[in-house]
């Protein structure tokens, strides 16, 4: 592969082909600067110089879970010692308290609790709606959308069409883990396979829904299937346009089955990391925004992030429990004010936006 042509063919508008992004995903010397670099000039062609956030508010309904994946500390059985499931009046609290903040996107964060049919999910944004009315709710992965439908004798779509009817703002594109069966056998047997992840997000697309896209790397996957993974979205995001952004997510190893029992390493390394989000740049031609996950990398690591083909900061969260059970560091908070030195350090200019990423007024 001559490096220096192939990003200049990328830089030019040519498609990379899978083979061609997995020799960019594998390179281990110094010419991965070439990339960064090469990712970096076309996020400023694409997107310009802004860094982009969200305030938004992670709420945390309850950890209780039918699939306990290998990689997540934070799932519980119902007996489980730390498991709990929040009644009306603390989605209520908690809901306020997001309001009191004057967020712009509440996200619904739960397991897939075992008795939670689409009655349940649609109750729950009721509630979310009735103490802060007016606030985009980003909720519901398509593993919970499936089994949702499963429990209610009832389409997936038409579980979608009843959520969208209750107030769904978005859905998260999460579950997706690894979108290569094999994979997925092994780090969330319990969920839905790669069909059916795709089949969910199209029809949430088709019925107008938005959605995220993610990819959690850095566990026992390949090179080749995290390439893979990508071209899927593509794929998708060809046929539908329907997601917002990329959020790639770094496999968290300390306290998960999945490092214990010795069938993952240690998580990405930082070569990982950064190349995961300049290959998404390259690769992903048909997205215009790739997240920085601070809260899976750390705020330092994505500010190099940000200049190696990242234009967005994700949200301020408030609290991440998720990746703070699977022990990150920095997983609770990030003010626009530290947000701002980021990007202002390196030249960019931050500007908070909306779940639509039209930017916010004030």
């Amino acid at each position: 592969m001559d490096l220096k042509t192939l990003l200049s063919d990328a830089a030019g508008g040519h498609r990379l082909t899978e083979a061609e992004a997995l020799a960019l995903i594998s390179v281990r010397d110094r010419s991965m600067f070439r990339i960064f670099s090469a990712a970096d000039e076309l996020r400023e062609e694409r997107v310009g110089q802004v860094v982009t956030y969200v305030r938004n508010q992670n709420l945390h309904i309850t950890n209780i879970c039918k699939n306990l994946c290998g990689f997540c500390a934070f799932g519980r059985s119902e007996t489980d010692p730390g498991a709990f499931c929040d009644d009306r009046e603390t989605v209520l609290r908690k809901a306020r308290l997001a309001a009191e903040r004057k967020v712009s996107e509440i996200c619904l964060l739960s397991g897939v609790h075992p008795s939670f049919d689409a009655e349940k999910y649609i109750q729950f944004l009721s509630w979310v709606h009735e103490a802060a009315p007016g606030i985009h709710l980003h909720a519901y992965s398509p593993d919970e959308v499936n089994y949702a439908a499963k429990l209610s004798h009832a389409t997936t779509r038409d579980v979608l069409i009843r959520l969208k009817e209750a107030g769904l703002g978005s859905l998260q594109g999460t579950a997706a883990e690894i979108l290569v069966d094999r994979v997925r056998g092994v780090i969330c047997p319990n969920k839905v396979d790669t069909a059916t992840w795709v089949r969910i997000i199209r029809e949430a697309h088709s019925l107008g829904i938005p959605s995220t896209a993610t990819i959690m790397y850095g566990s026992c996957e390949s090179p080749a299937d995290r390439v893979r993974h990508l071209s899927i979205l593509r794929e998708i995001q060809d046929d539908t346009g329907g997601f917002s952004e990329l959020v790639p997510l770094s496999y968290l190893h300390r306290n998960t089955a999945l490092y214990r029992d010795g069938l993952a390493p240690a998580g990405a390394t930082g070569r990982e990391d950064l190349l995961m989000i300049a290959i998404a740049r390259l690769f992903l031609d048909n997205f215009r925004n790739i997240q920085v996950s601070w809260g899976k990398i750390g705020a330092k690591l994505g500010q190099v992030g940000l200049m190696c083909g990242a234009n967005d900061l994700a949200g301020t969260m408030f609290s991440d429990d998720v990746s703070g059970d699977a022990g990150a560091g920095e997983a609770d908070y990030l003010a626009p004010a530290k947000m701002e030195r980021m990007a202002g350090d390196i030249g960019r200019v931050l500007r908070r936006r909306l779940t639509d990423y039209s930017l916010a007024s004030g």
